[in-house]
């Protein structure tokens, strides 16, 4: 029989990808990681690892034996959650990974839910966008994830992870507010950085668009000389917003790159850039630059929890899944 233990050492290896990241994530060091491996290559008695270049990879038998790996600790995930489950007192840590509006919104409710309800349960809140925090939860790190994904722009759904829809998050068009009248001989007065406003659907800064016939889409062309604050490349949220952009007509003008979307409404209000801001920013205050619509199919991000396959039925993460849902209803 082989050695369980060997055998997530090589499933990491393949989450991970370096001896490196293994011994790092695990706290041993590389040589002891090596020394197991080689050992379990000769229990299994072929190999198992081949180089390429300075790194290595696995051979299609290794590949073999993860897949069988991944149904056994998907079986002992069952088991945990069994045991945990059968306990009348809910305790232990869960490891929470979330993206920031999430982190700033929803997840203070859920911990509130959560301590009220059951003091004894730990809960680590990690601020992680999903590109990363997916496969640290296939790896262990986590056992929990906020994730999102954007219109016309699915995000990977690895077969090891369970998905539950948790919000549905409206997409806005936000714009720098116009400028506040002024004496036209008054040369000390504030200058609005972004030139004339273009088209807006809005006559204040603290109502959503929707009282004038001009369409979504010919509001976000209008944008189209202006300065924009994204998200970086190759996340999903500049995917989607660079796809919306093309589908209207132009190419936006990035000036401004970032996951930090608090820096992106700091951006608007100054003056600064044109961005795609969801509701949950405002965290239930009135917005404070004018928002218009998007065109339809583009109105709305979905949040999602993600547990390994085998985790979901454990008491702790489906008490968390319940708080969050609760937090998102208010």
């Amino acid at each position: 029989m082989f050695d369980l233990h060997r055998l997530r050492l090589l499933r990491e290896l393949k989450h991970r990808g370096t001896l490196a990241a293994v011994a790092a994530a695990l706290s041993y060091s590389p040589s002891s990681v090596s020394q197991q491996l080689s050992q379990l290559e000769a229990e299994v008695g072929v190999p198992l690892l081949e180089p390429v270049g300075r790194r290595v990879r696995l051979t299609e038998q290794a590949e073999i034996l993860v897949a069988h790996t991944e149904a056994v600790l998907e079986r002992l995930e069952r088991a945990e959650a069994d045991i945990a489950a059968s306990l009348t007192d809910l305790s232990g840590s869960l490891r929470v990974a979330t993206f920031q509006t999430a982190a700033l919104t929803l997840v203070p409710a859920a911990l509130t839910l959560l301590r009220d309800a059951h003091p004894r349960l730990r809960v680590h809140v990690t601020q992680m966008e999903p590109e990363r925090a997916l496969p640290a939860l296939l790896a262990r790190d986590f056992d929990l994830v906020i994730a999102e994904e954007y219109p016309g722009s699915p995000g990977p759904r690895p077969d090891g992870l369970e998905r539950e829809d948790l919000y549905e998050d409206p997409m806005h068009l936000a714009t720098p507010p116009p400028p506040a009248p002024t004496d036209s001989t008054d040369l000390t007065g504030p200058t609005n950085l972004m030139g004339p406003a273009g088209p807006t659907d809005l006559t204040s800064p603290t109502a959503t668009a929707n009282t004038t016939a001009t369409s979504p889409r010919a509001t976000l062309r209008a944008q189209a000389d202006r300065p924009w604050v994204l998200e970086p490349e190759g996340t999903a949220a500049r995917c989607w917003a660079m796809a919306l952009c093309r589908t209207a007509g132009f190419e936006p003008d990035v000036r401004f790159e970032s996951t930090d979307l608090l820096l992106h409404l700091r951006l608007v209000e100054q003056g600064h850039a044109v961005a795609l801001l969801p509701d949950l920013v405002w965290n239930g205050r009135p917005p404070t630059v004018p928002l218009h619509r998007l065109p339809r199919g583009h109105r709305s991000r979905r949040l999602a929890t993600a547990v390994r396959r085998g985790s979901s039925g454990h008491p702790a993460v489906a008490a968390c899944r319940r708080a969050l849902r609760r937090g998102a209803g208010t």
